[in-house]
């Protein structure tokens, strides 16, 4: 063989070759794109988790940072005016009426808020000396309901004792 011809050959890829070459990147985009999905589907998925979380953490803060006798009333869109009184009524998230847990329910971007509250006296909240203040935030993800509880405990001020 001459030099020339070494250097100089003008064969290109045969159609078996370049069918190849195809394949393999058509099997790597595909397997990028799933990649993607999954990426994005938990991204979703902690962008509700987070989302979750921040609503019953403010519902919380919002109960703690209330008088005592405005504990059962929830200004939702912070204008000043109260939006929702929570009942114990056996309606809107309350398990049973009567049963002395007052709640509220809130439905926003993906995730059921529901909020209790449980005065230490069924029946009275003024004669509590503290509530348990409970909230609970659903969401669905790709692998199902999850959900997120947060609660404290918070004493009544102007409580002195049983009379």
């Amino acid at each position: 063989m001459t030099r020339d011809r070494i250097f100089h050959t003008q064969r290109g890829a045969s159609f078996a070759e370049a069918l190849v070459a195809m394949t393999l990147t058509l099997i790597g985009l595909v397997g990028a794109m799933g990649a993607f999905q999954a990426a994005e589907r938990s991204l979703r998925t902690g962008t509700l988790a987070t989302r979750a979380l921040a609503m019953a953490e403010m519902r919380i803060e919002a109960k703690r940072s209330a008088r005592w006798d405005r504990l059962l009333l929830d200004d939702l869109n912070y204008d000043g005016v109260p939006d929702l009184v929570m009942h114990d009524d056996g309606a809107g998230g309350d398990v049973l009426a009567g049963d002395g847990v007052y709640s509220g329910h809130w439905d926003q971007d993906g995730v059921q808020l529901i909020w209790t509250v449980t005065p230490s006296r069924p029946g009275s909240l003024s004669a509590s000396g503290h509530a348990l203040i409970e909230a609970r935030a659903v969401y669905a993800a790709s692998e199902g309901q999850h959900e997120v509880r947060v609660g404290t405990l918070r004493a009544n001020p102007v409580f002195v004792g049983s009379r």
